[in-house]
């Protein structure tokens, strides 16, 4: 195929290969860049809301991801200062079919796996592992991309690249230097362990959030619900970049002290044997996220805090919206991609900016204390799980 359908995504993981896919099917030829030589699971567990999991069935991928993905009843709301549960929001298959699309949650690893064999099996991508990006000039004929694997370099043509490599991002470094990863402050704990150390009860499934003072704790089915995945949020300073450090469990579970947490939130802490951490960075906002024929995607663009559970989501969103402006450029693809990729980027970024601030502002209330803590809870009785779900409708409800 000619370079003037020629699409280069550096980056392999969940935003890169769903990218990918959703390029393809508009008939663009891809090349991945992705500079691991394997893919290995990055993270644990994940929530795929139904706008973003319509994404993944349109894609092809319902039957790839339904056999390892569960599908939550509920998502249960706890208060460590109320000792226990204080809502249910109802989920489960009736809620997958008003929304159209279902509540995924899955293990990572899965959902890049899917993506992954997904990727192998079309003609038209090329997936190039051990392989990273290098450069790119800019150029009459579009763009060149200098690659790099081991000490050899190669150039490819192609009409745009997407920097679609997370929040370290290379090619968002190459357009936007200035641009540096923020340490929030607060450290993610994650651990898995077989559901069949808990007992039956704490092993439905369901979404468990607990919020307390000054850190909050989820926990899901995933892996086919053999599997219990379990996430702390805790202030800190350690900030080291990466996805999995050894965490010590001793540190954990004096900040889920029995002063302050009760026995259920601290037996799930010490049923996980081994946890890893890693240190929750943001990204400044950016003004544009593309620059002639070059665009970011996901957490290049704007890395969030999880506590909206739309990271995944907004990567996956961005991709299918990528995709379509490309498909919808007039004329000659090389003269119409910058055009085209500055309407994906006014699509995409008052949506992710509001994302962005519900996040933080979700994660500002679970970690409430004391009177305000209080109030939250009687808010959020009040409020009853029906319209606790419809706060949720202008995230869920999205489409491309």
């Amino acid at each position: 195929m000619a370079a003037a359908r020629t699409i280069i995504v550096a980056g392999a993981g969940i935003g890169g290969l769903t990218a990918a896919l959703s390029l393809a099917a508009k008939g663009f030829r891809v090349i991945v860049l992705e500079k691991a030589e394997r893919l290995e699971e990055a993270g644990a567990g994940l929530q795929l809301s139904p706008n973003a999991s319509r994404i993944l069935v349109d894609l092809g991928l319902r039957s790839r991801l339904a056999a390892r993905a569960v599908t939550p009843e509920a998502i249960n709301i706890m208060s460590a200062r109320a000792g226990g549960e204080i809502a249910r929001l109802p989920l489960g298959e009736a809620a997958s079919l008003r929304a159209g699309a279902p509540y995924w949650v899955m293990h990572r690893a899965d959902l890049q796996g899917a993506l992954q064999a997904a990727v192998n099996d079309h003609p038209d991508i090329d997936l190039r592992l051990g392989c990273q990006f290098e450069d790119v000039t800019s150029h009459a004929k579009g763009l060149t991309v200098v690659q790099r694997r081991g000490n050899a370099r190669q150039q490819e043509l192609a009409v745009a690249l997407v920097g679609a490599d997370g929040i370290w991002s290379a090619v968002r470094n190459h357009l936007f230097p200035e641009v540096q990863p923020r340490f929030s402050g607060l450290i993610a704990w994650r651990g898995t362990l077989d559901a069949t150390m808990l007992p039956r009860e704490y092993t439905a499934a369901r979404v468990q959030l607990w919020m307390g003072p000054d850190a909050h704790l989820v926990a899901y089915p995933i892996s086919a619900a053999r599997q219990i995945n379990v996430v702390a949020i805790v202030p800190g300073t350690w900030n080291r970049p990466g996805w999995s450090a050894p965490g010590d469990a001793n540190e954990l579970k004096n900040t889920f002290a029995s002063q302050r947490w009760p026995a259920t939130a601290r037996m799930l802490i010490g049923a996980v044997d081994e946890w890893r951490r890693w240190a929750l960075f943001t990204l400044p906002d950016i003004a544009e996220w593309t620059d002639g024929a070059i665009a970011l995607l996901g957490d290049a663009a704007h890395a969030m805090l999880p506590f909206a559970a739309q990271g995944a989501g907004m990567a996956i969103e961005d991709a299918a919206v990528l995709a379509k402006c490309m498909s919808e450029s007039p004329g000659d693809p090389i003269a119409g991609t910058p055009a085209a990729l500055r309407r994906y980027g006014r699509q995409r970024r008052g949506r992710v900016l509001r994302v962005q601030r519900a996040a933080r502002q979700q994660g500002r209330i679970y970690h409430l204390t004391g009177p305000l803590a209080l109030a939250r809870d009687l808010a959020i009785k009040a409020m009853g799980p029906e319209r606790m779900l419809a706060r949720q409708d202008w995230i869920y409800d999205w489409r491309v």
